[in-house]
């Protein structure tokens, strides 16, 4: 099986159909991708609070790649295998104006410097005090291109992926993506140390390696859902504003659950009731990324112990 590689300096700032691949892969082969920082080098081991006061928005949340799969079409799903992540042994974490729940009551630039101890798995936050977190790596950013013409940030999360900030998405976890143009054209970056459910992160250069499969047999899926080894299985439901209407948390709390039936009815054959029942008694809505307000990340998640994955 072929292995592939995007180097840093492949990378793109838009969700963008018109961007053209910078590899082409068959189906079920690994690419690996080198990574910057979600600030794209703006910020490094050595940078100062002033860093972010100086912060470039617009160069922000790179993504490497495109990568063209071959046999990918619209309609189609793309299975994404994260195989191994490697971080860099240092990250930042920084409260940037107009960013986060709180955006309103911190509106002065800030930033933490981290040492990643990746030989045991976790960092200090402050020793002295014994607090430290520990480490769980994986990227902010995986998507693929949508069909809507024209560049759409990086910055939020969509349909077809983009900034999931999910933090179970990690090394031994499967993304599953809806296809929307030929090839997908499948882009990462944003990498991640460590993140709490619905936080920000811990930054850092990463290098990720994936596994990249079509699927014809999943049509369903409509919305980035995934499976991981830490115990829980999930439809995670992506939201972001439109035009016509406003679109709000009990919405996407609804859409979660709603994916997740047809994810139970499609491959466990049960009934939309039945479905509806077990999400009711063994399932959890979780908001797993509330940064990029007000595009919300709302996942539903099942335990492997109620739902053994179908592969």
């Amino acid at each position: 099986m072929s292995i592939h590689s995007v180097k840093q300096a492949q990378s793109h700032l838009a969700w963008d159909n018109r961007i053209q691949p910078v590899i082409h892969v068959n189906s079920g082969e690994t690419v690996t991708f080198d990574c910057l920082d979600a600030s794209n080098g703006q910020i490094t081991a050595s940078s100062t609070p002033a860093a972010v006061s100086t912060l470039v928005l617009a160069k922000c949340d790179q993504v490497n790649g495109p990568v063209y799969v071959r046999n990918a079409l619209p309609g189609d799903t793309l299975q994404v295998d994260i195989l191994d992540i490697t971080t860099a042994d240092w990250g930042w974490t920084a409260c940037i104006p107009g960013f986060g729940l709180l955006a309103d009551e911190f509106q002065e630039p800030a930033l933490k410097l981290w040492r990643l101890n990746t030989s045991e798995g976790f960092t200090w936050f402050d020793e002295q005090r014994g607090m430290k977190t520990p480490l769980r790596p994986f990227a902010g950013e995986m998507g693929v291109a949508p069909a809507k013409e024209g560049a759409h940030s990086t910055i939020p999360p969509y349909a077809t992926g983009g900034n999931i900030d999910t933090r179970h998405v990690t090394a031994g976890s499967t993304l599953y993506l809806p296809v929307e143009v030929e090839g997908a054209l499948f882009s990462i970056g944003d990498g991640h140390a460590a993140q709490g459910d619905g936080g920000t992160a811990i930054e850092t250069p990463m290098t990720v390696k994936v596994r990249l499969t079509v699927r014809k047999d999943k049509s369903y899926t409509k919305t980035p859902h995934f499976s991981t080894p830490a115990a829980p299985t999930s439809d995670a439901y992506y939201w972001f504003p439109c035009r016509r209407r406003r679109v709000d948390i009990k919405d996407a709390a609804r859409a979660s659950v709603r994916h997740m039936i047809e994810v139970l009815v499609a491959d466990y054959k049960l009934d939309r009731v039945e479905a509806y029942m077990l999400c009711s008694v063994a399932g959890d809505l979780r908001m797993h990324e509330v940064v990029d307000m007000p595009n919300y990340v709302i996942g539903f998640m099942l335990p492997k112990s109620v739902v053994p994955i179908v592969d």
